[in-house]
């Protein structure tokens, strides 16, 4: 039979699960032109097929040649729930009634194979039970896994068995406890504690060529207490958290209906293709931040005993050898450098991750908006991206504020960061020379804490341009970015004037307040909105 000059094969609703009727349908040709002599045009090819899906008009995504490989290959790979509609338009050649029956035919076929496979699954356990011999067995067929199982493995290695680090990275935040990493960062920064406690440099003071006296501490040190006790493990806790979302229910949600297979096979390429980036950022963070910095930083001024940089508990052995000496010292720093900077590789990780959820939400969006089913699935996972980005966005601007404010304290006057800041809070009224900067020191902190200053809000703005302009969330959208901005400007003029301490303290109270309720008084309202 033909229909509009195609080969048309009717349903025959034979009880075949999809590999089943799909193998036949292939196999002749179903839905493919006829030749130039009238006759079939013979069977179907993976590249074919997926030219013919991707040549249909409605279909602005087409479909990915891997996927369509799956279909004609062995094994309990099925078909997802949107391209049961266009293989139903191809096997249908274009007719409504067709089309309709084989997407009923599909979608039953499609079941019975899900059935039969969880039928063999219940029996492959008991017979692993019976026969300790099929583990041995399940081991050799490890790598014949999907690219979103590999994802998940623990080792994350790519194809042909290389170390993925991109996989790597994303399996630390999307497998197992969003609790792990925060609690990692954490015990480290607790465990640097403790040996400050054994080498007597956590609490310690030194008196500088002026005579001011200075608390340098370690655990005085606010760009070690407070970001690494603090704001990198909320960091770490919330995009693990919004990567957990959007991997496990938000973009299969949006993909094919809560088809999970072909949205983490997706997800999979998406983050394998980011590997570069990783790569950068990791080689960045530990040769440079890491490696580089500690060697001109720490190594040198101690072998040395002199040395351009601010005196801090990592070269306080140059002034005060009796608390602690020069080798001592070295290796103190050497480990907590190296902390730092896998910390760091962590934190701007997360941020990949932030924008690769980003960009993957508004190119789903793009290519289903003219499907109004879609509308409001993609407002709320919107609703729910910017928020958690916007929260992450605050605690990496606090970082690096933090980071500025112990650096340029070293230069202050002030005796301790506390007294820095109360001095400086009370200029306005009294005259302090606290607040003033009583030395210059090369400070590699400050240009630090810009780049992380920069990464953020590139994501958040990113996001904001992507998902919130002229759309749901455009009124709270214009109140965290006017948080965004006060905290920008609070950390950029750190110093710069006496009683800079007040307006920064206001956008950290906004900030904080943030963190609770992002959308400033209008959550309840925004989220009724998005789901409307």
């Amino acid at each position: 039979m033909f229909k509009n000059g195609k080969l048309f094969l009717a349903p025959p609703r034979d009880g075949s699960d999809f590999k089943e009727l799909f193998k036949r349908l292939a196999a002749a040709g179903a839905g493919r032109r006829l030749g130039k002599d009238g006759f079939p045009a013979g069977p179907w090819t993976p590249e074919l097929l997926a030219e013919e899906i991707s040549q249909i008009d409605s279909n602005r995504t087409g479909v990915d040649l891997r996927t369509v490989q799956l279909w004609f290959q062995e094994n309990e790979k099925g078909i997802s729930t949107a391209n049961i509609r266009w293989l139903a338009r191809v096997f249908g050649c274009d007719d409504p009634v067709a089309t309709s029956e084989w997407q009923m035919e599909l979608s039953a076929a499609q079941s019975r194979l899900t059935a039969r496979r969880r039928e063999s699954k219940k029996e492959a356990g008991t017979i692993a039970l019976a026969s300790p011999d099929a583990a041995l067995t399940s081991a050799f067929n490890e790598g014949t896994r999907s690219p979103a199982e590999l994802a998940r493995d623990t080792d994350a290695r790519g194809p042909g068995g290389r170390f993925s680090l991109a996989r790597r990275s994303e399996a630390l935040f999307s497998c197992g406890s969003p609790l792990n990493l925060p609690a990692s960062v954490f015990a480290g920064i607790t465990a640097l504690g403790f040996l400050s406690y054994i080498t007597g440099i956590h609490n310690v003071t030194y008196t500088r060529a002026d005579g001011v006296v200075k608390q340098v501490g370690f655990l005085w040190a606010a760009n070690w207490m407070f970001v690494f006790m603090v704001f990198l493990p909320l960091f770490l806790a919330f995009v693990s958290e919004l990567v957990t979302f959007w991997k496990d229910e938000g973009r299969p949600k949006l993909a094919g209906h809560g088809d999970r297979k072909d949205s983490d096979d997706a997800w999979a390429r998406n983050v394998e293709a980011s590997s570069y980036s990783y790569w950068a950022v990791f080689l960045i963070c530990v040769m440079f931040a890491g490696i580089f910095q500690w060697i001109g930083v720490c190594l040198i001024p101690l072998l040395n005993g002199d040395g351009a940089y601010a005196t801090d508990w990592g070269k306080i052995a140059i002034v005060r050898p009796e608390i602690i000496s020069a080798p001592v010292a070295i290796v103190f720093t050497g480990i907590a450098y190296l902390y730092m900077c896998l910390c760091f590789y962590l934190f701007f990780a997360g941020l990949i991750l932030l924008y690769m959820i980003v960009d993957d939400l508004w190119r789903m969006g793009e290519a289903s908006k003219d499907l109004p089913d879609y509308k409001s699935e993609l407002n709320d996972a919107g609703f729910r991206v910017m928020r958690w980005i916007f929260r992450c966005t605050v605690l990496g601007i606090l970082i690096a504020t933090v980071m500025k404010l112990q650096s340029s304290y070293l230069a202050s006057n002030g005796m301790n960061i506390v007294a820095w800041l109360v001095g400086d809070l009370s200029s306005l009224w009294y005259e302090h020379d606290d607040a003033s900067n009583g030395f210059s020191y090369r400070l590699p902190t400050q240009f630090s804490s810009l780049v992380i200053v920069i990464s953020t809000c590139f994501v958040f703005l990113y996001g904001a341009i992507r998902l919130g302009i002229g759309s749901w969330v455009q009124v709270p959208l214009w109140k965290m970015s006017a948080v965004v901005a006060l905290l920008v400007a609070g950390y950029l003029l750190i110093g710069a004037f006496a009683g800079f301490s007040i307006l920064l303290g206001a956008g950290v109270l906004f900030a904080i307040y943030g963190l609770f309720d992002p959308w400033f008084g209008r959550w309840r309202a925004s989220e009724s909105q998005s789901v409307a």
